[in-house]
Formats: C-alpha cells, sequence, structure tokens
C-alpha cells in the first residue's frame, strides 16, 4: 500500500490546495488526489485487522431489533421493519428526529383496485408496515433479518401482494443492504401500482449539501423555507419560491424536486454530506435491472428534506401507460434491489466535500460485487445463476453510407417480448442494458433466468431496433448473437431535417429563464438550462403576436427552434394551442415529381396534447394527419427535456408541393393548460424513393 505523509495528505485534500489542483489540470496532480481519496477508501472499507475486527451483534429491545457491526448501528422497528435509527461516527442518528418514528425510513408503495381511483387522490398509499420479523442469517461475516406481510384475502383495505422486505449487515461494511420481494398468488384480485420506492429522512439540522452527480451537487434550503410565509407556491405544490429562508443565500431561488430528477442509467450514487460533522450518508444502487421502463426512464432522487429516495417504479414522465395493472387471477413476483445505503467519513481537516468523491469509489466496489452473493434468497440469484449475451450491432442507410456503420454509443437491452419500443412501457419484468463500443460490439452480463427479446436505440438513428426472436436466458448460458442489422425508416434522400436523432430536445433553443424564478445551481449550466422553473412562460414573452416560424435554409435549431411546443397565455387568463410554421424550397426538376414525399416525426414528449400536420393550407380541415390526444408525460412542468419517445411517418403527396416555396403547419390545438404540449426529438422530410439519392 502506498502512504502519504500526514502533511502530503493535509495538503491534497484541504480546500485551498483542492482549488490549486483544479487550476492545475495535470494529470500528475489527479493522480496524487486519486491515490489520497483511495487510500481513505481503503482504510475505511477493507478488512479490519484480525485483532481489531468487530464483532456483529444483533440485540432484541423493545419494539425493535438493532444490529451493530462496531462501525454503525441500525435499528429497525419489530415487526413492522420501518428505519428509524443509524447511529454513526458519534452522531447518534442520523436521521430525521421530529415526528413519528415510522416516518424516517421506509418502503412503501401507492395501489388501488381498478376503477376505484378518483381525481382528487392518486391512490391510497400503503407504508408497508410488517407483521412478522424473522432472522433469516446471522453469522461472523452477515445478519440478515426478514420482516414480512402476508395478503389477507378477507381485507379489502391492503394490496393484495405479499412484500418482504430484507436488510443485510455486513462485517466490516460501512453501511446497510436492503430489498424487497414483491409476490402475487393465482386467483388474487386485480390491483393498480403506481409508485414502488425507498424513503429515507434525515437530519435537517445537519445534513446540508446534497450530491447527485459531478456537476449537481449544492448547499441545500430547509424543509422549513419550504412552508407559507417563508415560501410561496406557484404553479403547483411542488415548487415553491423561497421568499424568507432561514439562509439569506437561497432567497428569491425556485425549490422543486423535479428540478433533480435522472435518467435510470445515471442514478448510481446520490446523498447527502454533513459538513460540520464531515459525514456523508448515500444510496448506492450497482444495477437498474429492476426499475421500470428502461435505462431512460426519469426518477426523482435526493431533494430538499434532506430526503433520499430509491424509487423502482413510478408512473413519473410517462405517465399512465406505467400504472403497474395486474388483471384478476394474475400471478408475479418481482425482487426490487438491493440497494447499499452507504456512510462515510473525514477527520475534520479534510474538505468534507471529497466524501462525494469517496462515494463514488465506493459505487465502482458495488458494481464489481454485483450481483451479490451474500443475499439468503432463492428470488435472487447469484452471478452462476444468470446469463450473458454479446453480439456487433451495426446501422444499415445507404442514404447515409454506402456500407453498414458501426452502432457507436447505441444501447442494446434485453426485456420482456413485445413490439418495437415496447421497453419504454415495461414494468412487470427485469431489463438489462449494455452500451455498445464504437464498433457496435455489446455484452450484456448477469442476465437473469428467463424470456427476452433484443432491443436498441442508436443516437443519429430514428426509431427503435427490435429483434422478435424470443431468447430463453438459463443459469450459466453464454448466448453470442453474431452481428446484428438495423435498418431504421428511411423512402428516400433527405430534403431536409431540423434537430438531431437522439430522444430529447436538448439540441434545440432553451431560453434563459425568468430571473425573478431560478435555481442558481442552473444559471451556469448549459447542459441542465432546461431544468429552470417556468421556460413554458418564456414561450409567449418570445412569441407575443406570432407563433414561431422556421426556415430550414436560413434558420439554427439551436438557436430559432423553441425546445418545446406549449400553449399561450392569454390576457383573460385562458390559452390557445399554436401552430409552427416550417418554410422550405422545393427545386424546379421536382416540378413532375410523382409519389410520396415521407414526412418523420420524432417526438421526445407529449403531454395531453395533438399534433396536426398540414401542407401549403394553414386552415383545411381536416389536416393531412393527426395523431390525436397523446400522453400524459407531465414532463413540461417537471423540467425534462424528454418523456416517452413517439415517432410518426406521414405521407405528404408530391402534388401537394410546388416548386420554389413550400411550407408545412404543425399545429398543437389543445388548450386548457400551460403544460399541455410536445417536445420534438428530429424532423426529416424525405424525397420520394424514386429520387436518385446522389441527385
Amino acid at each position: 500500500m502506498f502512504l502519504f505523509s500526514s502533511r502530503v495528505f493535509h495538503l491534497v485534500t484541504t480546500t485551498g490546495y483542492q482549488r490549486h489542483l483544479l487550476r492545475q489540470k495535470g494529470w500528475m496532480i489527479a493522480l496524487i488526489m486519486f491515490l489520497s481519496l483511495f487510500e481513505i477508501a481503503i482504510s475505511q472499507n477493507q478488512s479490519c485487522d484480525p485483532e481489531t475486527t468487530q464483532v456483529l451483534q444483533l440485540h432484541y429491545q423493545d419494539q425493535h431489533v438493532g444490529i451493530d457491526n462496531g462501525i454503525f448501528q441500525l435499528t429497525l422497528s419489530n415487526p413492522e421493519g420501518f428505519v428509524t435509527g443509524v447511529q454513526y461516527n458519534g452522531i447518534e442518528n442520523v436521521l430525521a428526529y421530529s415526528g413519528h418514528e415510522n416516518d424516517r425510513g421506509y418502503w412503501d408503495l401507492v395501489w388501488n383496485f381498478p376503477g376505484k381511483k378518483t381525481k382528487k387522490t392518486k391512490g391510497t398509499l400503503d407504508r408497508i408496515e410488517a407483521t412478522k420479523m424473522e432472522v433469516i442469517t446471522q453469522n461472523d461475516e452477515q445478519i440478515e433479518i426478514s420482516f414480512s406481510r402476508t395478503w389477507n384475502a378477507s381485507s379489502n383495505v391492503t394490496v393484495p401482494v405479499n412484500i418482504e422486505k430484507r436488510f443485510v449487515v455486513l462485517r466490516n461494511s460501512s453501511g446497510f443492504y436492503t430489498y424487497a420481494i414483491f409476490e402475487r398468488l393465482q386467483g388474487w384480485p386485480a390491483v393498480e401500482i403506481d409508485n414502488i420506492r425507498l424513503a429515507i429522512k434525515l437530519d435537517k439540522d445537519k445534513f446540508d449539501y446534497m450530491a447527485i452527480s459531478d456537476e449537481r451537487q449544492r448547499y441545500m434550503p430547509l424543509p422549513d423555507d419550504r412552508i407559507p410565509p417563508r415560501g410561496k407556491p406557484l404553479a403547483y405544490p411542488e415548487a415553491v419560491q423561497l421568499l424568507d429562508p432561514i439562509e439569506p443565500e437561497f432567497k428569491g431561488e425556485v425549490d422543486d424536486k423535479y428540478e433533480y430528477s435522472m435518467e435510470s442509467k445515471d442514478i448510481k450514487v446520490h446523498g447527502w454530506i454533513s459538513t460540520n460533522d464531515s459525514v456523508g450518508f448515500w444510496q448506492i444502487t450497482p444495477s437498474n435491472e429492476f426499475r421500470s421502463a428502461g435505462p431512460l426512464k426519469q426518477f426523482l432522487g435526493s431533494h430538499v428534506g434532506p430526503t433520499n429516495l430509491a424509487i423502482f417504479h413510478s408512473t413519473h414522465y410517462v405517465g399512465e401507460d406505467l400504472i403497474m395493472k395486474f388483471e384478476e387471477g394474475e400471478a408475479w413476483k418481482k425482487v426490487f434491489g438491493p440497494v447499499f445505503i452507504y456512510l462515510n467519513s473525514f477527520p475534520k481537516e479534510v474538505d468534507p466535500l471529497l466524501l462525494w468523491h469517496e462515494a463514488k469509489n465506493q459505487t465502482k466496489i458495488e458494481e464489481e460485487k454485483w450481483p451479490y452473493n451474500f443475499t439468503n434468497s432463492i428470488d435472487f440469484p447469484a452471478s452462476d445463476q444468470r446469463g450473458h449475451v454479446s453480439g456487433r450491432l451495426l446501422v444499415r442507410d445507404r442514404y447515409v453510407r454506402s456500407e453498414d456503420i458501426p452502432a457507436n454509443g447505441s444501447y442494446v437491452g434485453l426485456a420482456a417480448p413485445g413490439d418495437v419500443g415496447s421497453w419504454q412501457r415495461e414494468y412487470k419484468g427485469y431489463q438489462f442494458w449494455s452500451k455498445a463500443d464504437e464498433e457496435g460490439y455489446f455484452c450484456i452480463n448477469n442476465v437473469r433466468s428467463g424470456r427476452y427479446n433484443l432491443y436498441a436505440f442508436v443516437p443519429g438513428f430514428i426509431d427503435d431496433y427490435h429483434n422478435d426472436t424470443v431468447m430463453d436466458i438459463s443459469p450459466g448460458s453464454n448466448t453470442c448473437l453474431g452481428e446484428l442489422v438495423y435498418e431504421p425508416p428511411r423512402d428516400g434522400p433527405t430534403l431536409w431535417e431540423i434537430g438531431v436523432p437522439d430522444r430529447t430536445a436538448a439540441e434545440f433553443y432553451i431560453p434563459d429563464p425568468n430571473p425573478m424564478f431560478v435555481n442558481k445551481l442552473y444559471v451556469n449550466s448549459s447542459d441542465n438550462k432546461y431544468r429552470q422553473y417556468g421556460l413554458w412562460e418564456r414561450y409567449s414573452e418570445l412569441y407575443p403576436d406570432e407563433d414561431m416560424v422556421y426556415d430550414v435554409d436560413v434558420d439554427d435549431y439551436s438557436k430559432d427552434w423553441f425546445y418545446m411546443q406549449v400553449t399561450r397565455k392569454q390576457a383573460n387568463g385562458g390559452y390557445n394551442g399554436s401552430t409552427w410554421e416550417i418554410k422550405f424550397q422545393v427545386d424546379d426538376i421536382m416540378e413532375n415529381l410523382t409519389g410520396n414525399f415521407k414526412l418523420r416525426i420524432a417526438l421526445a414528449t407529449s403531454n395531453v396534447a395533438e399534433l396536426q400536420v398540414r401542407v401549403n393550407d394553414v386552415s383545411v380541415d381536416p389536416p393531412l394527419f393527426t395523431t390525436g390526444q397523446i400522453g400524459k408525460d407531465n414532463t413540461i412542468a417537471r423540467h425534462g427535456i424528454h418523456g416517452l419517445y413517439w415517432l410518426y411517418s406521414v405521407d405528404v403527396p408530391a402534388s401537394s408541393l410546388c416548386p420554389g416555396n413550400n411550407s408545412i403547419y404543425l399545429t398543437q390545438p389543445l388548450a386548457i393548460s400551460p403544460f399541455q404540449g410536445l417536445m420534438y426529438d428530429y424532423i426529416r422530410l424525405e424525397y420520394p424513393d424514386s429520387v436518385n439519392h446522389i441527385t
């Protein structure tokens, strides 16, 4: 082990020198910092000397059970299975101390019997109060405890699902693992489930700094700041302007938990730091196989509270398409987790914000250990009970390149058998995804036994790849698929295109927020500019009299195409729909052309909206094409840049175009709310396939 002197250690971990290192940006400097953090990680997480190794202890208390490994102590209510206490590094309890103890750490869900939901409620909240506690494993290396609840068929007030919550503490581990097993048996009544999560609430007087990524971390306001008169609710309850916060640095800012949502593929570690105590509290998720709806599904994580969430299933950014619906008599079983709740600390003289980097280090360790081999459940298979799938994905588009193109950066995954793109609405099974390398090669490891289809989406190309061959993955199987070819939709050469096919609206023009309603974290963040509050109102301000007009020969979509087509607010408080015009030229040589042009419209999201397409006549009725009302993603209100992906191909008769100037009109007519609208991913007009692509 490479060891630093105390002087060097102190130098590389103090705030002033850290800033100096960032200015230098040298590789040797970076190596020194890495080694210092690595040494800290090793000292905190490697096995102790045998003479100092702590013994795992299980304590039974009055209506509680405690697990102590000498590094921290976990307290759980018995038999309910709520996390009531976490003692660590001299802090008696890092969890919230106000309110009832069952409101500190818990698994919960939101559910309904079909047809029972009303407009005034989102469903029945179930805090999953267990009725039985059982010690599954207790030895020198680990303790695993189960808290379970069996559904009573005579009950009509509890969700018809058997639920077992598990907690695992390992020797010399600075944290605990938790997972849950949900099971429905044949013959049980139909049910709908909206949300499944693990929530942990921390001591608000200690944990003041939140980190969810390298770029998205900051000191946070207190929950008290959101309560009137300190805070003023805005267009919806989650968004609050801080008028008189306890800490004046937050005055005027907007706080909204949805400003901190993340895509599933990026939720690996997030949490909080108590800067005065130099203690970090982190949730580490080594795999997203158990989350619903694939790698792009967006979930909440950490937000003001201080709250730390592991959301396994939700309808956020998708809508009712992602309500778990179980038919009468339908059996089902699924394991959610494990996730690792990790605690770390530094000496007081070390910059506490470096705890984030050490937590990322631990995340890599947990990923290498996945799937865990210490869980004592037949429902969570170890690595040797899983399969592997590999292959190479190529893209064939002769109008882009004459030879097949490696699907560089594509996401390739296994999900339940379905249709093209069905993975983004799939929630009952598991999904396994991998990112292809620059040559298109992919390897999907540690796949649970089961039946799957192979899916993929490729940056730079529209639509989804789907291989409808059903693959039976068995324990220890190794399936090599060889070369697979994806042929994205294409009828002819491109006349013009707007945007980049990447399933988001991030490349379009995103305005600056109203300076009265900002989150300072995103003021100078071009990649997260869309997360600011109230950007839907900026459209009417930028286009007060007429809707957007875009000339494909003149305009730049990054400057001239507003990133969402929203309603226009009127002086009387109502709303109007909007019609956007795309201007383009058709060459004279096309005058006698027959057949159909093809208009490809890829949507990044839709919320209670309709897209109507007209050509050269804005008032013709019916339109050439309409989607009808689609989507309930609510992406606009929740500061997103995409929700569900939609692709439409519209035949545009050559006879409807003329040599010279032409226009396509895109109308979104539905308008009763500021949050109705569309985001476009990409638009392309193709010549008829009879036109030679060289021409």
